[in-house]
C-alpha cells in the first residue's frame, strides 16, 4: 500500500483507523502516516467534543418554542455538514500527497508524530 493511500485511510473510520495505523508494524515507522493517524484521532476527538457542546447548548434553546428548535436544527446540521466536508477534504488531499495541517489539532499531531 502506498503512503498516500495509507495516510488517507487514517481518516476513513476516524480514530479507529488512526489507532490501527499507529499499531500496524510497517506503517507506524513512517512519520507522515503517523502524523495523519494522530491528526485523525485528534480531529475526531475534537469533533465529538463539539457535538457534546452543541447538544448542551441546544438544550438551553428548547425553552424557546419554535425558534429554539430551528436554532438547534441549524446548529446540528452545520456541524454535521462541516464535519463531513472536513473528513472528505482531508482524505482527498492526503490521497493526492498534500499535507494539510489543521489549525488546532495539526500542531499537536506533528508533535506526537515527531515531524
Amino acid at each position: 500500500m502506498t503512503d498516500n493511500l495509507a495516510g488517507a485511510l487514517c481518516y476513513l473510520f476516524g480514530f479507529i483507523t488512526g489507532i490501527l495505523f499507529l499499531v500496524l508494524a510497517p506503517y507506524n515507522q513512517d512519520r507522515n502516516i503517523r502524523f495523519h493517524a494522530f491528526q485523525s484521532i485528534f480531529l475526531n476527538v475534537a469533533w465529538i467534543v463539539i457535538w457534546i457542546v452543541i447538544a448542551i447548548v441546544t438544550i438551553a434553546f428548547r425553552v424557546i418554542p419554535f425558534l429554539g428548535f430551528f436554532i438547534s436544527a441549524v446548529l446540528h446540521f452545520a456541524i454535521g455538514i462541516g464535519g463531513l466536508v472536513i473528513w472528505l477534504y482531508m482524505m482527498f488531499k492526503t490521497y493526492n500527497g498534500e499535507k494539510i495541517v489543521l489549525p488546532v489539532v495539526g500542531p499537536l499531531a506533528e508533535k506526537q508524530a515527531g515531524v
